[in-house]
């Protein structure tokens, strides 16, 4: 039981109705009422009432929801003073692939800088490879990338695998497979992957799962970024590869189709120095771990 959990039950006590409580904490309504019933099952009690109207606590919800009022305004206190005590003006510098940000990266930060206004965020945009001599040499706190790049100096933890995706023009052939497609179906189509620089990366990361399946595209073209990638598949060049994050990507005539292989999937890392223990990385985790629980995404929170 964490914090937040107290926070969106004390929540919809107060506004006696679930989607006012969710209007009230700008979250959707099904992950509140997820949460909720997580937090039932974890006290292994029921704390309303159900099909009351308005909604009202059990006897136990109500003993609950008085001492929950006591303890976040007590964490409130405790934030606030030490926060006083603390430094005020900290920076922390955070280092990102780009393809992130189109996911649910700007989601996290943004919560991240509500949480703790008193911060300064310096983001700067650099490979998986850039981020782990960043973080050796002091120029970045914190890294999130999508390669697996071990070092004994860093300590990498895997957030989620996110799904893969082709991208294909609405006239492409492909593109009404709403249903999905495998990867031994675009062997022999025009492939447009990306980046271009000469380490290992997304495009290589790609190529590494056709060859796990004992395939191997004919038509490879490598391109600098994501976004050209996309405009050549929208001006009805190829296909494309991406993570499913890349369908925020609005292009006119681009469809985005499933691929139902096991293995295709692109992790996301969040990489710090090892031994860093520092309060706002563990706070960072935090917003990260309120986003996955509101989008329903599972994680492992023992990693950190």
């Amino acid at each position: 039981m964490e914090l937040r959990h107290l926070r969106y039950f004390v929540a919809v006590v107060e506004e006696q109705s679930f989607t006012k409580a969710a209007e009230k904490l700008f979250i959707a309504q099904p992950p509140l009422s997820r949460q909720i019933q997580n937090l039932e099952q974890e006290l292994d009690i029921q704390l309303f009432e159900r099909g009351s109207r308005p909604l009202k606590t059990t006897e136990a919800g109500q003993f609950f929801y008085q001492h929950a009022v006591k303890l976040l305004s007590n964490a409130e206190e405790i934030k606030s003073m030490t926060k006083r005590i603390g430094i005020t003006d900290r920076t922390i510098t955070i280092g990102f692939v780009g393809s992130l940000l189109f996911g649910l990266l700007s989601r996290i930060l943004f919560l991240f800088k509500q949480q703790h206004p008193h911060l300064k965020i310096e983001m700067m945009e650099m490979n998986t490879h850039e981020q782990i001599q960043a973080l050796k040499e002091g120029r970045i706190d914190v890294g999130f990338g999508r390669l697996r790049i071990s070092d004994p100096a860093v300590k990498r933890v895997l957030l989620r695998e996110e799904r893969l995706m082709v991208a294909a023009h609405s006239s492409h052939s492909m593109a009404q497979r709403v249903e999905g497609l495998n990867l031994s179906e675009l062997v022999d189509q025009q492939l447009f992957l990306y980046p271009n620089s000469g380490k290992a990366n997304f495009a290589t990361q790609v190529c590494g799962i056709f060859s796990e399946y004992g395939l191997e595209p004919k038509n490879i073209r490598i391109v600098r970024e994501l976004q050209l990638a996309l405009g050549f598949v929208a001006a009805g060049e190829g296909i494309c590869i991406v993570p499913e994050s890349a369908q925020n990507i609005k292009l006119a005539h681009l469809n985005f189709i499933p691929l139902l292989d096991e293995f295709a999937v692109s992790p996301v890392f969040m990489a710090i120095r090892n031994m860093d223990e520092s309060e706002y990385i563990r706070y960072l985790f935090d917003a990260v771990y309120q986003v996955y629980d509101l989008e329903a995404i599972r994680y492992d929170r023992s990693v950190f």
